[in-house]
């Protein structure tokens, strides 16, 4: 034995494994998918179980995904604040005469889409919330003035939540209105509206929000209409063990049915500004996700989902560049995007969303002993940079981000923009 101190740490460490959860690991190494009840069984680890855990997500990261890790340059246009629902984990929404409603035209949702094109964004998260008098039909027409302005830059737009809004608004079958948003120019879904795939759950924190059976048939519908998605979880509220491993079969099996699914996302609770934190009425619920549990949530993802879905993403935004880094060991591969403006978590109290600069991202991969690359939005590799020689990107340029793009807290206070300027509008216009 080469290093025979170090073969007596490891079995050391491997003889305090629960054996059944051994068991399970050793299915999963073998190439088997997991149960929902072997994954609550593995959410629920502790102690010694945990670095055996997360040291089988990443080889099995290693042999599914490789030593690439990559990341998309992409700006968010959240283009308005103002939301008919009322869910309780959302500190972004705001009514519809409120003072801090917003709501941006088409021409400035396009000079922010050319803008980072021209820093070399590839993709624009488009996604907001759903503004009473809206135009059915507007999500539709602001794909078309997108892909008008910038025919070569990806839309990945649009909830599942508010393609159903659109959907009942103009009183088409959401089929048909995914096939308007394909052909105006939508090239993926984001898989939100997801938060957990257990009604009981959803029922407690976002009362009135789609369904878990409707969320399934809008995701699977999409897939069916050639618009692949992404897929999420939002974890660290009420939510038990089953319930994250139950949401991780659902997602297993449709990818199974459709293959429509381009990466899995968990997203763990921003909760100091959450409406349902700070009133304290639902009993049980917890401050946000611990360490543990966000090691956990990344480490069983990836066994669960490694047969099936190849991509899983940490989220700097939620956790912070640093411990995003640490993701990379629980079975990550992927370090999201660049963002320029995310509205929603800063809104909720996280202190990360702004900007995440394309060098920023390749000198944390480093780090890791791991390989950076550019992607596009459905996973092609732009981009590997086996090295850091070459040219600087415009992005890594920009000093004060704040003031060059502006950020949600200024948005809000612009009056050029009020949603109640917008909404009598429209309903002049109605009369």
């Amino acid at each position: 034995m080469k290093f025979p101190h170090l073969q007596l740490a490891l079995d050391s460490l491997l003889s305090g494994v629960t054996p059944s959860l051994g068991r399970i690991l050793d299915r999963a190494l073998a190439g088997h998918d997991i149960t929902t009840e072997e994954g609550a069984q593995l959410f629920d680890a502790s102690g010694a179980d945990l670095p055996i855990l997360c040291a089988v997500a990443n080889t099995l990261r290693q042999k599914t995904a490789g030593d690439v890790v990559t990341y998309v340059v992409n700006r968010n246009i959240n283009f308005t604040n103002v939301c008919v629902k009322s869910c309780g984990f959302c500190a972004f929404s705001r009514g519809h005469l409120a003072e801090e409603g917003y709501f941006l035209p088409l021409e400035e949702i396009i000079r922010r889409a050319e803008e980072a094109r021209q820093l070399g964004a590839t993709e624009v998260c488009v996604q907001a919330g759903l503004a009473p008098g809206m135009d059915g039909w507007h999500y539709v027409k602001l794909c078309k003035a997108i892909k008008n302005a910038l025919p070569d830059l990806h839309i990945h737009g649009f909830s599942p939540e508010e393609v159903l809004y659109g959907s009942t608004l103009t009183g088409v079958t959401v089929r048909d209105y995914l096939v308007a948003l394909k052909d105006a120019g939508v090239g993926s879904l984001p898989g939100t509206s997801a938060e957990i795939l257990v009604d009981e759950v959803r029922n407690q924190i976002s009362p009135g929000r789609i369904p878990t059976a409707r969320w399934v048939e809008l995701i699977e519908t999409a897939h069916e209409v050639g618009i692949p998605t992404t897929s999420t979880i939002m974890y660290g509220h009420l939510e038990s063990s089953y319930h994250k491993a139950l949401h991780l079969d659902i997602l297993r099996d449709i990818q199974k049915r459709t293959g429509g699914i381009t990466e899995f996302v968990p997203l763990s609770f921003v909760y100091e500004e959450a409406p349902m934190y700070y009133r304290k009425k639902l009993g049980g619920l917890r401050a946000g996700a611990t360490g543990a549990e966000v090691m956990k949530m990344y480490a069983v993802s990836r066994i669960m989902l490694n047969n099936w879905i190849p991509n899983l993403q940490v989220s700097w935004v939620k956790e912070g560049p640093k411990f995003s880094q640490i993701g990379l060991m629980a079975g990550a591969n992927d370090f999201g995007g660049t963002l320029i403006n995310e509205s929603i978590s800063t809104a909720a109290g996280s202190g990360y969303g702004q900007l995440m600069k394309p060098s920023r991202f390749r000198s944390l991969i480093r780090e890791m002993g791991r390989i950076p690359g550019e992607r596009s939005t459905t996973y092609k590799k732009i981009r590997v940079f086996e090295t850091e020689d070459g040219p600087v990107d415009l992005l890594d340029q920009v000093d004060n981000p704040e003031e060059v793009f502006g950020s949600y807290r200024k948005l809000t206070q612009l009056k050029e923009y009020r949603f109640k300027e917008f909404y009598r509008a429209q309903k002049r216009t109605q009369a």
